[in-house]
């Protein structure tokens, strides 16, 4: 069944302010606490949050707290906390808004969906909304659900919102410049994304505070069906931009494989604040350190399209340095490719290269100038040698990713106030939690 976007007037929403009271599910990552980096009109500024009783919810609050007492635009929260064990049955039974917002261990997350359509609630859920092939089915029942009774179920995807990406997309759509996508081989995709994420970082300035959990591939999820989530989506909302995909016909699971990032005790301890390993992690231990399935690649195709997925978590970037994405589209005129290496200083940054004999110059510069400006002021293109350019875009629209989260916020009111979804949206959330979950259930088969 491909489900289309919900037909349905979603509840009484109109856009008025305070209308949307939001309540927070057991937040157990940092990304639960982004959406409230920002106050948004048509929110209530009291959130109701729901966890167990532990320290995931304790710096949960704190770093609420840190929004409501910086110096630079403070917001202006309130938290009202319940914390039991009973807290799902608690947040069911109160009733205490109307859109809950859910990020943390995965492993439950898509049980938590489920309760919370079933009980009447909208969600906002970070990803993934499933870790496990085996509760593949359960989302797709949250979804058809959610489409009876009129709700929206919607994920974050926040790296729809980088400007390199949505350049990419946009130049992927003037065939002048790009031509037609290729469909690719195995050995050579149409379309490669690899991203490089690091296991300590910093989030608003502070270093980063991870759960033990975070490193379980059974609470967390394995690379292949957790951060892989953005890369899926980006292939099917670039290469195929909202046109309906069907996960039946339209996926096919090539090849996948996943391996380990070794952890030391030290480096452990610095990320989580923790002295020792926690039982359920004893079982990853090779020697002293802690073995993390935190890697993976897939390759598969996509309406006949072949397209390569790369994750890899290393410990903590180098400085000046951070989590890296690498990105390339191969068109019948020319590849678009987002580099962020040394070269560009650590920087997403967007290429056009033409093949020999291909010239896109005046093209290149026409849909830069004339049709791209009027959309995104300021940007520009560089010639840097016979059949390459790099795209100029200006510092502002390099928000960041911690913005990204207030950005698909905001659209997740205007759905709200629609009633709706477009009509591509949960078929290809659909898909691409197929795809993942597939590419999963291959790389353990193949191991």
């Amino acid at each position: 069944m491909v489900l289309a976007g919900c037909q349905s007037k979603s509840s009484s929403f109109t856009g008025a302010d305070g209308e949307v009271k939001l309540v927070t599910l057991d937040p157990g990552h940092f990304h639960a606490a982004l959406v409230q980096k920002t106050m948004y009109d048509q929110i209530h500024p009291t959130v109701h949050v729901y966890a167990p009783d532990g320290p995931d919810v304790v710096d949960h609050l704190n770093r609420i707290k840190g929004f409501n007492t910086r110096q630079d635009n403070p917001t202006a929260w309130t938290e009202e906390t319940y914390a039991g064990a009973d807290f799902l049955q608690k947040m069911i039974s109160d009733k205490g808004g109307n859109v809950v917002v859910t990020s943390g261990n995965n492993s439950k997350k898509t049980d938590y969906i489920f309760s919370c359509i079933d009980n009447g609630f909208n969600v906002l859920a970070d990803k993934p909304m499933v870790i496990s092939p085996d509760k593949f089915e359960l989302l797709v029942d949250s979804f058809e659900l959610a489409e009876k009774k009129g709700q929206l179920l919607y994920d974050i995807m926040t790296e729809r919102h980088e400007i390199t990406t949505m350049l990419q997309k946009e130049l992927s759509q003037i065939p002048s410049v790009f031509g037609q996508l290729e469909k690719g081989t195995l050995e050579n995709p149409a379309v490669t994304k690899e991203s490089v994420h690091h296991f300590f970082k910093y989030v608003s300035g502070n270093p980063i505070k991870r759960p033990a959990w975070f490193f379980d591939p059974a609470q967390r999820g394995e690379a292949l069906v957790d951060v892989s989530t953005h890369l899926v989506d980006l292939i099917q909302w670039e290469c195929f931009p909202e046109q309906i995909i069907d996960y039946k016909t339209d996926i096919r699971m090539l090849n996948a494989k996943r391996w380990t990032t070794q952890m030391t005790p030290v480096q452990f301890k610095k990320v989580t604040h923790l002295g020792s390993y926690p039982d359920y992690l004893k079982k990853y231990i090779n020697g002293d350190n802690l073995a993390v399935y935190s890697n993976g690649e897939m390759n598969y195709t996509i309406n006949g399209v072949h397209a390569k997925v790369s994750i890899i978590w290393n410990f903590q970037a180098p400085e000046g340095t951070g989590d890296t994405h690498y990105s390339i589209m191969r068109g019948t005129r020319s590849n678009l490719i987002i580099r962020q290496g040394k070269a560009e200083n650590y920087k997403p940054t967007l290429y056009v290269e033409s093949p020999p004999g291909v010239k896109i110059d005046s093209q290149l510069h026409q849909a830069i100038g004339k049709t791209l400006q009027k959309k995104y002021p300021g940007i520009s293109v560089e010639k840097l040698s016979p059949g390459k350019w790099k795209v100029g875009i200006p510092k502002k629209y390099h928000v960041g990713h911690e913005a990204h989260f207030a950005q698909v916020t905001e659209k997740y009111l205007r759905y709200l106030k629609d009633g709706k979804l477009p009509d591509w949206e949960v078929p290809n959330m659909i898909a691409k939690y197929y795809t993942t979950t597939q590419a999963l259930k291959k790389a353990h088969q193949q191991q």
